[in-house]
């Protein structure tokens, strides 16, 4: 059994982030000590190590939590893991792609600022009805 600060140690997970967890129903609360202080088991640890794997993938807490009843089950289904991931890579395309057109616009803005001497092409731009640029 381990105090929170080990747990967050052995996870990854910052203590505040744990609460956090607990506070959304995310992972259970673990047992108190007698003094009432959390104790954390190996496999509570491994959840959270588990969530924080999850997040880091862009996994929002709603799917972290279906993840963790499959994981939960005995017959667990692979073949509904992969559509959620294939959906998470669908999302993060998405992302991905609004991304280079902010890139590129951004790139675009910048580039008219070598032609401005009194007054900023880019400013002007963002401030008018109109931008330039597409955005």
């Amino acid at each position: 059994m381990f105090a929170i600060g080990k747990a967050s140690q052995k996870s990854g997970v910052h203590i505040e982030t744990i609460r956090y967890y607990e506070r959304e129903g995310l992972v259970p609360k673990p047992d108190r000590s007698a003094a009432g202080r959390h104790l954390y088991t190996a496999d509570e640890i491994a959840k959270l190590r588990f969530v924080k794997r999850c997040r880091d993938l862009g996994f929002p807490m709603s799917i972290i939590q279906t993840l963790l009843s499959l994981n939960d089950e005995q017959g667990r289904s692979c073949k509904e893991v992969k559509s959620m991931a294939e959906d998470q890579l669908v999302a993060i395309n998405a992302k991905i792609e609004s991304l280079e057109r902010l890139r590129a616009a951004l790139q675009s803005l910048s580039a008219s600022c070598d032609e401005g001497t009194s007054s900023c092409p880019m400013l002007d731009s963002l401030m008018s009805e109109a931008p330039t640029v597409p955005l």
